[in-house]
């Protein structure tokens, strides 16, 4: 079985040896392919990758321009894997590629995704802190029990490294994405070593883009065919919290003799009729955009597909 291995690289110039010799010790009967993305490494990285490249011809190494981030440089390696089974690890040496067999095992189960566990983590509170909070909300969030989502050891059946479309910070939530398309997923505990080398390569401010990329993987995986169903729950709530805002204001003056030109209330109530509409329009629009065949075209479709005519392309 041919095993590929795509490992993002930046700046590691001083772990790339070791990784590589530890990879090809550890891949057993198994023929292997290993793929280094150079995501825009500045300390001879990529003399140390090309030299690999020249001593092994399983050794690819891919260079970028600059720095893409992690996802554009997995997505790519993705793109050039051909082995059966695709492993990522990071090129820092705290991926034990020891642990190779373990997760062929784990795949032999019978699922399509296992993503590693950093049981025992060797990195400072600062880090793991935020971490546990990303893994807790991510796994709520999807509804799948992962307790390390953000772990870069994964092993992956090629047929869904095929069909994964990673950009911004999605990397992150690849175990989420491979669900919503109906993969099995699993998870082993594996070793974490200490860093030996070089320095983190993530700040604080990855948590602000994941974020905003865990509203996007929520949004593709479970509202992408019908988003009326988010933006119309959001339109429906706010609208009838809105009406009873008015309602009750209305009660008060007509019954009491309120006067509601001082009350905030009135302008919150009107306020939230009116975002509720919106959403609703919202979620309508994204329903036209999404169904974009006019209705005549599909009328002709139709037609073309009863009389046996090859229909044309609807694209124009």
């Amino acid at each position: 079985m041919l095993l590929s291995f795509v490992i993002p690289v930046l700046n590691e110039v001083e772990s790339l040896d070791q990784l590589y010799h530890e990879i090809v010790q550890n891949t057993g009967i198994h023929s292997y392919e290993i793929i280094f993305i150079d995501d825009g490494s500045t300390d001879g990285s990529f003399e140390i990758m090309k030299g690999l490249a020249d001593a092994d011809p399983q050794v690819r190494v891919i260079k970028f321009r600059r720095n893409f981030g992690k996802a554009a440089a997995l997505q790519k390696g993705f793109d050039l894997a051909q082995g059966e089974v695709v492993f990522t690890m990071d090129a820092d040496l705290q991926d034990d590629p020891v642990e190779i067999p373990a997760f062929l095992a784990k795949l032999e189960e019978g699922y399509d995704l296992v993503s590693g566990w950093k049981k025992k983590r060797h990195d400072p509170l600062h880090k793991k802190i935020p971490s546990k909070v990303f893994n807790s909300v991510t796994a709520h969030t999807f509804h799948l029990k992962l307790k390390d989502y953000n772990c870069g050891f994964k092993a992956y059946r090629k047929e869904l490294v095929k069909e994964l479309s990673l950009y911004g910070e999605m990397h992150r939530y690849i175990p989420a994405l491979a669900d919503a398309l109906g993969y099995k997923v699993g998870e082993i505990a594996v070793q974490h070593r200490a860093r030996q080398f070089g320095k983190s390569k993530y700040g604080i401010e990855r948590y602000l883009r994941g974020f905003f990329d865990l509203l996007t993987v929520k949004m593709v995986t479970q509202y992408a065919k019908s988003p009326l169903y988010l933006f119309g729950r959001i339109g429906l709530i706010s609208t009838v919290l809105g009406s009873l805002i008015t309602l009750y204001l209305a009660v008060l003056k007509i019954f009491y003799g309120v006067p509601l030109s001082n009350r905030p209330l009135l302008f919150l109530g009107m306020l939230l009729i009116l975002g509720g509409l919106q959403f609703v329009s919202l979620g309508l629009i994204s329903e036209l955009i999404i169904n974009r065949i006019k209705p005549a075209e599909k009328l002709q479709l139709s037609i073309e597909t009863t009389l046996n005519i090859p229909p044309k392309d609807t694209d124009g």
